[in-house]
């Protein structure tokens, strides 16, 4: 599917959904987060995407498994060029996918996070989902495995938009999966639309936390849910830990708080039930280099002589899934 099918394709989904507030921003919302001023490499993705094979009628496709997979049936030809062009969309982060033979091993294990996020939801079916930094969608695809009516994935990152589209021309359109090239501050305020959001791996990216979790619940209906992930430090809910310059390498990186600050934070936002659901190190084996992700990850970011602190000195990345319903 070609870029402009594709955005003709987002704006019916919108309208069917009774997003029209946001529908009238969209036009613009693409036109920024695709301007191939800002982002040199953008052509070279579109052009890839586009050369992508055309597929047999009948495909067999898995959103429901660890990998998100997709039996073609592909000829020895199509599959390397397949293979080469999704190459030049790398590096991938987040993952895994499978095209015939083709195996995606993205930086990160995002179905050990799935796995590990997916038992303490409330069931999927039937609810309209906002993805907040999903990256390439990977989690998007999962959510319409289990039955979701929509899920909007929202990143500002161009080359997951891409990522987006070429597992999409695998994939298919019935998946009720979109993706949106801009961050949360670009959704429309006061929506109270979602059942479910997601933000996973973006609070501590926030300069000011407590807007993200108010504009994260201003998405939701109430009684919605929200899915919040974070690095986090151990300690009471007076706990915070604010890096200097840089986090593992990360410049970006603002407040760490602990799990308990953290859910103090989300009552004071207006949250209810909320539980910590998960907690602990991020290992080795969830981030790491690939062949498809060939740049520094986690290994790099570890002090050599002690594993437990980043090169920094600061305690290594530790994690936190917190569940809450909005009041």
């Amino acid at each position: 599917m070609s870029n402009c099918n594709y955005q003709q394709a987002l704006y019916h989904a919108f309208v069917d959904a009774g997003l029209t507030g946001w529908l009238a921003r969209l036009p613009d919302q693409l036109a920024r987060g695709l301007d191939r001023q800002r982002f040199g490499d953008l052509p070279q993705w579109e052009k890839a995407v586009g050369k992508l094979p055309v597929l047999p009628a009948e495909r067999r496709v898995r959103l429901d498994a660890d990998t998100v997979a997709v039996d073609a049936g592909l000829s020895d030809a199509d599959r390397r060029r397949s293979r080469s062009l999704l190459g030049l969309l790398a590096p991938w982060r987040k993952g895994p996918y499978r095209i015939d033979d083709i195996v995606i091993d993205t930086e990160w294990r995002s179905d050990w996070k799935w796995q590990r996020v997916a038992p303490h939801l409330s069931p999927l079916a039937g609810r309209r989902i906002l993805d907040v930094g999903g990256g390439n969608g990977y989690h998007g695809w999962r959510m319409a495995g289990a039955g979701a009516d929509l899920a909007v994935v929202v990143d500002p990152s161009p080359r997951f938009y891409w990522q987006f589209l070429a597992m999409r021309h695998f994939i298919g359109s019935a998946p009720p999966v979109h993706f949106v090239p801009v961050g949360l501050e670009d959704v429309p305020g006061g929506l109270e639309y979602f059942d479910t959001v997601f933000s996973m791996g973006v609070l501590y990216h926030r300069r000011s936390p407590i807007d993200h979790l108010l504009a994260l619940r201003d998405t939701l209906r109430p009684g919605g849910e929200l899915v919040l992930e974070t690095l986090v430090v151990e300690g009471d809910e007076h706990t915070l830990l604010m890096p200097g310059d840089r986090y593992a390498r990360m410049p970006n990186v603002w407040f760490l708080p602990s799990a308990a600050a953290l859910t103090h934070w989300c009552r004071r936002c207006g949250f209810e039930e909320v539980r910590v659901v998960d907690e602990g190190p991020t290992s080795l084996e969830e981030q790491r280099a690939t062949e498809w992700m060939t740049f520094q990850s986690l290994r790099d970011f570890l002090d050599p002589a002690d594993p437990t602190r980043t090169v920094e000195g600061h305690p290594a990345p530790r994690r936190a899934v917190l569940v809450a319903r909005r009041r």
